[in-house]
């Protein structure tokens, strides 16, 4: 199963909608099931048509008191509605093989940092790829090179995640992703010796 994160905005250029509408259909090809906040709009609703349009299996999960602001998907395989964020962002990761990140706002990044904290602590071992449409993350890749560079991360924690630029290269980088497991704990806090 793929954890996907991604924007509910409506209001973007046509690109990114396009690239997550293929993101979608790219995983279901390939017969990954999607787990995802189950928005019908934004790029969270172009991944599920994608998907849905290739009779991919798309699972999303809700809280109560989103259904109605990002207008929840009524076309799902299978819709679970929770009483908050905390419960949906488990939930997302709890049977995921792997996370794909879209574009988006504070809510995707939110996504983002925890699982890569998760996988920086052994928590959470599997590959996490952002989809860099239109060089959409390269300031927060900036930002993270910056962290490292300032050692607040270690050059390890470098292969916490890969780059694409097009939804028809996640497979490939699901499938090339480094290696990790539980013993991140062990360089999770950075020293002289791990900087």
């Amino acid at each position: 199963m793929v954890t996907v994160y991604a924007s509910s905005s409506a209001a973007l250029q046509h690109s990114y909608y396009e690239a997550a509408t293929r993101l979608g259909r790219v995983l279901a090809k390939a017969g990954k099931t999607i787990t995802y906040g189950a928005g019908g709009k934004g790029l969270m609703g172009s991944v599920a048509d994608g998907a849905l349009s290739l009779n991919g299996k798309v699972y999303g999960v809700v809280p109560n008191f989103l259904q109605e602001l990002e207008l929840t998907h009524r076309g799902l395989t299978e819709l679970r509605v929770v009483e908050d964020m905390h419960t949906r962002k488990q939930l997302m990761l709890e049977n995921s093989d792997a996370v794909v990140t879209l574009p988006g706002g504070s809510g995707t990044y939110e996504e983002l940092f925890e699982v890569l904290t998760l996988k920086r602590l052994g928590q959470w071992v599997g590959p996490i790829v952002l989809v860099n449409t239109n060089g959409f993350y390269n300031s927060l890749l900036e930002f993270l090179q910056h962290s490292i560079d300032e050692h607040f991360m270690g050059n390890k924690h470098l292969k916490m995640w890969s780059v694409v630029d097009e939804p028809e290269q996640v497979l490939e980088a699901l499938e090339t992703a480094h290696a990790w497991d539980g013993e991140a704990l062990q360089f999770a806090n950075v020293t002289p010796a791990n900087a």
